[in-house]
């Protein structure tokens, strides 16, 4: 009696739990799976893209003040009296003029280079990391 029922469980087995419903139920795995490969993979990485750039924009940001304030505090203390009275206001203005430079300077840079995509395992032939 067994080796009767055999070949319908092996045919229930092939067929997968469902039938046809079971096969729409792995397309629909198989799709999930898909869109989150990608569309979660390249968002994680366009994340973390960001959060580097935001970093370094802030590290940036705060070494150019830092610049700036060191150049003025040197105006103001090394030169002397030769910025006292009517001209206590040029040590700001190179501060200022030394912001613009480079602030120009960033922004030349940036505008000037056309943007290049990196092709994903780009250059690993010649040993490249």
């Amino acid at each position: 009696m067994a080796a009767l029922n055999r070949p319908k469980r092996w045919l229930k087995d092939r067929q997968g739990a469902g039938g046809v419903s079971g096969a729409g139920g792995d397309l629909m795995d198989l799709l999930v799976a898909y869109a989150k490969q990608e569309t979660i993979g390249p968002l994680k990485g366009l994340a973390r893209f960001v959060a580097f750039g935001v970093v370094g924009s802030v590290a940036w940001a705060a070494g150019l003040i830092f610049l700036v304030v060191a150049l003025v505090r040197l105006l103001q203390g090394e030169t002397g009296r030769t910025f006292a009275g009517n001209l206590s206001w040029v040590p700001y203005l190179a501060g200022a003029l030394l912001a613009l430079v480079v602030l120009g300077l960033a922004a030349w840079r940036v505008m000037s280079v056309p943007a290049r995509r990196v092709e994903p395992g780009a250059g690993r032939e010649r040993g490249d990391r």
